[in-house]
């Protein structure tokens, strides 16, 4: 049994990974949309960060997956669940990322510009290491949630946990038994990333207070 709900593990991280990269990714954009001084920008990222979280992310899987065509290419099951969790991580990972810059103070913005510092050394030495130390626990927090929505792209037929442990339930006449099991594979997943992400913060604090 063990064994028939391990099969799905390696698609279950791979669809958290690539998702949570894609959304880390199509985060920046939206975040300088938001802090934009443009109105139109602002109101235009504004709209389609709403947007992307207004909408359950097993709604757009099933856009994505059935609505989605280019001629007779379609998605596959992996990319639609890839993409729909990524594009929703987006725009939660942009207000995370909003929120962590906003929390670096206004002095060193000051000071950064009072030395005459090009715009690559403000953002990559002083700005850049500051807003990810403020932005890891809620970055780590929505990382175990993506974990555990993962098991939404088992509704497309993504072969991850919630999926074969579905169908080893059905294979073996149903038990919950399967899926305690399952949310023990979830847990076991989810505590080292918490884990990880205290020691983190820890040694960036120690390091930033040097």
């Amino acid at each position: 049994m063990v064994l028939a709900i391990l099969i799905g593990l390696p698609l279950t991280i791979l669809v958290t990974v690539l998702a949570l990269l894609l959304g880390s990714v199509l985060a920046l954009p939206l975040v300088a949309g938001l802090r934009s001084p443009s109105r139109i920008v602002w109101l235009l990222s504004r709209g389609i960060v709403d947007l992307l979280r207004g909408i359950p992310p097993v709604v757009w899987l099933f856009i994505l997956y059935y609505g989605v065509s280019v001629g007779a290419i379609r998605l596959s099951p992996l990319q639609a669940g890839v993409l729909g969790l990524g594009i929703v991580a987006a725009a939660y990972l942009a207000e995370i990322f909003r929120g962590a810059l906003t929390a670096v103070h206004a002095g060193q913005w000051e000071a950064s510009s009072a030395l005459g510092l090009d715009s690559f050394t403000v953002w990559s030495r002083i700005v850049a290491p500051q807003a990810w130390r403020a932005a890891i626990p809620a970055y780590t927090t929505f990382a175990i949630g993506l974990l555990k929505d993962s098991s939404i792209a088992s509704t497309i037929g993504v072969a991850e946990i919630v999926f074969m442990s579905n169908h080893y339930a059905r294979q073996s006449g149903g038990s919950i038994t399967v899926y305690l099991v399952a949310a023990a594979v979830y847990i076991v997943l989810s505590v080292p990333l918490g884990m990880l992400s205290r020691k983190i913060d820890i040694r960036m604090r120690k390091t930033v207070t040097r």
